[in-house]
């Protein structure tokens, strides 16, 4: 199985998940954050939590199958790109196992 994690700007959220869910992808984690990297937004302001970041952002998280990877990496590709810089990062990873709380069964097929 592969963990991903996107971190993607806000204002593409709605329709990266939407497409996610419209292809399958029903189990996806967001989280509001904020960000520093290569690229300085011009209109970026210091945060009153953090006085370091540039820009707010959004981590999604999606646990998949190896074979679904990389149709989930190129949809959110897809959908998160703008004509502008600073599109985010895409982070893919193994994963073990992962088990129901309720159950205590593997998810693994």
């Amino acid at each position: 199985m592969k963990e991903i994690k996107a971190f993607i700007k806000p204002k593409k959220v709605q329709v990266v998940v939407k497409s996610l869910r419209d292809a399958g992808f029903e189990s996806v984690t967001l989280s509001k954050g904020e960000g520093t990297g290569a690229y300085k937004d011009p209109d970026a302001s210091p945060s009153l939590d953090f006085h370091f970041t540039d820009s707010p952002v959004v981590k999604l998280e999606l646990v998949c199958q190896n074979e679904e990877m990389e149709k989930a990496v190129q949809l959110i590709i897809g959908k998160a790109k703008t004509p502008e810089q600073g599109d985010g990062i895409i982070y893919v990873s193994e994963i073990e196992d992962a088990y129901r709380i309720k159950t205590g069964e593997s998810i693994r097929k």
